[in-house]
């Protein structure tokens, strides 16, 4: 309600005077039409004046339609700053806390090599944990102000999905038989870093949000000259009308206060961020469950379809062109006999 109540009192102020500036237009065109008609002699200075006032009073319209625009994209900038201090100082504080409590007690404490070592890779976690917030903001700041002077390359696209893939699962201490990855041996010219930021945020997210268990699939496919890659989990989905909100900075669904998962808001913004500098695209797909006769239901999880250029080579592709040099060969030993 608080959020409503705030976006309501300028929003009912501007179209207010949207309705009064438009009100006063219609009025000054009608005394000058009317005036024009009881005095004919004077028709062309009120049509002179009505021509001015009318372009003055248009003026001022778009001047009310400029504030009302810039004044709620202000207070929606201001929440998102607002839930962005929320979540940093939660994603520090909670870390910080553990990592406090964990060391008081080794010092404070003699416990045996167990409970050590179940210390050490707790704070291990939260250091990780640490590590992770820093490292999205600094990609975000890098990415906002297009630092990245690393030029392309041809990087093993299906090589680097497995990579994030176990980075993600060590991350989350999970089983890497979670992350199923499904990608022939695919070359792509592009920048080895941003590929990496773009689809260790797209997994991460998939394993962090998916369901209980998560099952995350992520899929490579050649089209053209183009490499789709799909990022699939099985949690609860994003409705329809939050897919384009969830690229935004700062953005996560819900009150910040109210979430069990940690997030500053970023990952979704870099990951638009990057696909759009690397000239390619993404947009989220529905998925739909099924019943037992085989209808669909409704939507279960969510599938991030990224679209990247420049497709070096593919293993089909490669596989064909073997088979027809082998299929050539012996033509080309007979008519050498």
């Amino acid at each position: 309600m608080l959020e409503r109540r705030s976006l309501k009192a300028p929003i009912t102020l501007g179209v207010v005077m949207i309705v009064t500036v438009v009100a006063l237009a219609i009025g000054w065109v009608a005394i000058n039409v009317i005036a024009a008609t009881v005095n004919p002699a004077s028709t062309g200075i009120y049509y002179v004046v009505l021509a001015i006032g009318t372009i003055g009073l248009g003026v001022v319209l778009a001047g009310v339609i400029a504030y009302l625009t810039l004044t709620v994209k202000a207070i929606n900038l201001n929440r998102r700053q607002s839930n962005f201090i929320d979540s940093v100082t939660h994603e520090l504080k909670s870390p910080i806390a553990s990592l406090k409590l964990y060391l008081q007690t080794l010092a404070r404490r003699t416990v045996d090599e167990a409970q050590a070592a179940d210390f050490h890779r707790i704070m291990l976690a939260d250091v990780e944990r640490l590590d992770q917030l820093i490292n999205h903001l600094l990609d975000a700041a890098r990415i906002e102000r297009g630092s990245d002077a690393t030029e392309p390359e041809d990087v093993r696209l299906d090589e680097l999905l497995r990579h994030c893939a176990n980075a993600v699962c060590v991350r989350h201490n999970v089983d890497a038989d979670w992350v199923d990855i499904d990608a022939p041996a695919m070359i792509v010219r592009s920048k080895p870093t941003e590929l990496e930021i773009l689809f260790r945020n797209l997994i991460d997210n998939a394993v962090k949000y998916g369901g209980d268990p998560p099952e995350v699939r992520v899929t490579a496919q050649a089209s053209g000259q183009q490499a789709v890659v799909r990022v699939s989990d099985n949690g609860p989905g994003i409705p329809p009308n939050l897919r384009r909100k969830v690229f935004g900075r700062f953005v996560r669904l819900g009150s910040e206060l109210e979430r069990s998962k940690p997030g500053t808001g970023l990952g979704l913004y870099l990951v638009r961020s990057v696909t759009r500098s690397l000239g390619g695209s993404i947009l989220i797909e529905t998925q739909s469950g099924a019943t037992e006769n085989g209808s669909e239901t409704e939507p279960s999880g969510t599938s991030f379809c990224v679209t990247l250029p420049n497709l070096v080579s593919c293993d089909a592709e490669t596989e064909s062109h073997q088979r027809q040099t082998s299929a050539q060969a012996p033509q080309k030993l007979k008519s050498a006999d």
